[in-house]
């Protein structure tokens, strides 16, 4: 492997490492690739995962960063999607009492 290509792989971001990943299941799956080839794209998935697996790690630190409560415990909770016409709770309201983003 180039240098290159060393250094091109971790400074990729999220998306560009799924793109590719993506791209390579797609060729690995046509069923026209040579075994060598296989092993090779297979060898650079993995390495996309790992880094995907990365930036999704730095992602969640950094939300518990930010979703503190106010006496600086990371509040972790269930993810559970907003739906519009739902408010928070009262105990809700306290626990983010505090807890602002800008």
């Amino acid at each position: 492997m180039s240098t290159q290509q060393k250094k091109a792989n971790p400074e990729l971001n999220f998306e560009g490492a799924m793109d590719r990943l993506e791209a390579i299941v797609e060729q690995m799956e046509s069923g026209k690739m040579h075994l060598e080839d296989l092993i090779v794209r297979y060898e650079e998935g993995m390495k996309l995962v790992k880094i995907c697996q990365e930036r999704l790690a730095s992602a969640e630190q950094r939300i518990e960063i930010i979703t503190r409560n106010s006496a600086g415990k990371p509040v972790v909770k269930n993810f559970e999607p907003a739906s519009e016409n739902v408010s928070p709770s009262d105990s809700e309201k306290k626990e983010n009492d505090g807890v602002t983003l800008f």
